[in-house]
C-alpha cells in the first residue's frame, strides 16, 4: 500500500474514520488493554532505564552527561513526583552494583524489558484481528530485538542532541553566531527528539503484530496521533498535578508510584489507539481495492479471498469426482473372452417371487407321509420280481 494511499485515508474523511476508530476502541476493549500495558510496563520500565543507563556506561565510561540529558527528557513528560521515583531507583542500583553484577543484570533487564514490548504485541494483534500464530521463541526474538532496537534510537537521539548543544556551544565561542544559533538548536533539538519518538513508533507498529507483508512508513497517521495524544496527555497530566496532586495526600508514600502507573496506562493507550488508527485506513484501503491492503482479520493481502477459492476448490472435489464416477463405462467386456460368457444367476419371475407357499394341515401332511412310504415299498417289491425273470 502506497504512502499516499495511506494519507488519503481512501475517502473516510476524518469524522468516518474517528467514528470508526471509536467503535473499534470499545470492540477491542482498548482502555482495558491499556491498564494491562501499564502493569507491564511499570515492570519493564526499570530494567529498560537500567539496560540504557549501563550501556551509556560503556559508551562514556564515568562521564554522566548523557544519563543526565536522558533524564531531563523524560522529566520533560514524566511527573515530577514519578521522576523522582525513576531516578531515586535507577541511582540506588547502579551505587549497589558491582562490574559483574551489571553485565549479568543487563541480560536479565534485557530479557525482562522485553516483556513490555511483547504485551503490545498481543494488543495490536487484537486492533488487527488477528491471532498469534508465531512460536513462542520467535515471538520473544522479536520483541528482544524491538527492545535493542528502541534503546539504540533513544541513544542515539540522545548522542545527537548531546554532542549537538557542544557543537552550538563552540561556535558561538569561535565563530561568533551569538544568541541567534542558541535559539534555534533549542527548537531543533526538539524536532530530532521527535523524530526519534516518531520512528520508536513506526518500529513498534512495524514489527510487534503478526502480519505479513508489511510495508514500511516511516510517519503513518496512527504513529502522528499517537505522538501527539501522548504528549498532549502527558503535558496535560503534568499540568494537572500541579495544581490538583492529591496522590500524595490519598496514597502516602506510594503516590508517586500511583502517578507513575497512571502515565504508563496514558502511554500504553496513546500507542493502541494509533495501532487502530493505521489498521482502519488499512482495512477501508482493503474495501476500496488498493493493491497490497490487508482487510481486518487478513495476515497477508488477499487472505480470505485466497482462503475462500481454496475452500470453494476443495467443495467442488467431491462433485467432480461423483460425475467422473457416473462417466465411466464397465470394464467387464475388456475383461471377459468373447468366446466365453460369464454364467449368470438364474432369473426369478416377479410371480414366482411373489408367491407364497401355505402350510399344510395336519391330514394333508399324513397323506403325504403315506403315499411316500407305498412308493418305497412298490420300488423294493419290482426290483425282486427283475431278478426273478
Amino acid at each position: 500500500m502506497a504512502a499516499a494511499s495511506l494519507w488519503s485515508l481512501n475517502g473516510l474523511g476524518w469524522a468516518e474514520l474517528g467514528k470508526r476508530v471509536y467503535n473499534e476502541i470499545i470492540e477491542d476493549e482498548v482502555l482495558d488493554s491499556a491498564a494491562q500495558l501499564a502493569y507491564y510496563f511499570l515492570f519493564a520500565l526499570f530494567p529498560l532505564l537500567i539496560f540504557l543507563t549501563s550501556i551509556l556506561g560503556f559508551i562514556v565510561g564515568a562521564n554522566n552527561e548523557l544519563r543526565n540529558e536522558l533524564f531531563s527528557y523524560l522529566g520533560n513528560v514524566l511527573p515530577g513526583t514519578a521522576l523522582d521515583l525513576v531516578k531515586g531507583v535507577i541511582e540506588e542500583v547502579s551505587q549497589t552494583s558491582s562490574g559483574g553484577k551489571i553485565s549479568l543484570g543487563l541480560l536479565l533487564a534485557l530479557w525482562t524489558a522485553s516483556s513490555g514490548l511483547q504485551s503490545i504485541t498481543q494488543s495490536l494483534n487484537r486492533a488487527y484481528d488477528v491471532k498469534e500464530t508465531r512460536a513462542w521463541w520467535k515471538l520473544k526474538l522479536t520483541s528482544i530485538g524491538l527492545t535493542v532496537a528502541l534503546a539504540l534510537t533513544i541513544i542515539s537521539a540522545l548522542i545527537i542532541i548531546l554532542f549537538g548543544g557542544h557543537f552550538v556551544d563552540y561556535a558561538e565561542q569561535t565563530l561568533g553566531f551569538g544568541a541567534f544559533l542558541t535559539t534555534v538548536w533549542a527548537v531543533v533539538q526538539y524536532v530530532i527528539a521527535l523524530c526519534f519518538v516518531l520512528l520508536a513508533f513506526a518500529l513498534i507498529y512495524y514489527f510487534s503484530p503478526d502480519l505479513k507483508d508489511q510495508h514500511w512508513f516511516f510517519v503513518t497517521p496512527g504513529a502522528v496521533v499517537g505522538v501527539l495524544l501522548w504528549l498532549l496527555i502527558s503535558f496535560g497530566f503534568r499540568i494537572y498535578l500541579s495544581y490538583f496532586n492529591s496522590y500524595s495526600a490519598t496514597y502516602g508514600s506510594l503516590g508517586a508510584l500511583i502517578i507513575l502507573l497512571l502515565w504508563l496506562y496514558f502511554t500504553g493507550l496513546a500507542i493502541l489507539i494509533g495501532g487502530e488508527i493505521n489498521s482502519e485506513i488499512e482495512n477501508a484501503a482493503a474495501e476500496a481495492g488498493v493493491p497490497g491492503a490487508k482487510e481486518e482479520g487478513e495476515k497477508a493481502p488477499d487472505e480470505k479471498e485466497t482462503s475462500g477459492a481454496a475452500s470453494e476448490k476443495e467443495n467442488k472435489k467431491p462433485e467432480e469426482n461423483k460425475k467422473s464416477d457416473e462417466n465411466k463405462k464397465p470394464v467387464e467386456a475388456d475383461i471377459i473372452p468373447p468366446d466365453k460368457k460369464p454364467i449368470r444367476a438364474p432369473k426369478i419371475s416377479p410371480q414366482a417371487a411373489e408367491t407364497k407357499h401355505e402350510p399344510l394341515s395336519f391330514p394333508a401332511k399324513l397323506a403325504a407321509i403315506g403315499s411316500m412310504i407305498a412308493g418305497v415299498f412298490m420300488s423294493f417289491g419290482g426290483g425282486k420280481d427283475d431278478k426273478k425273470r
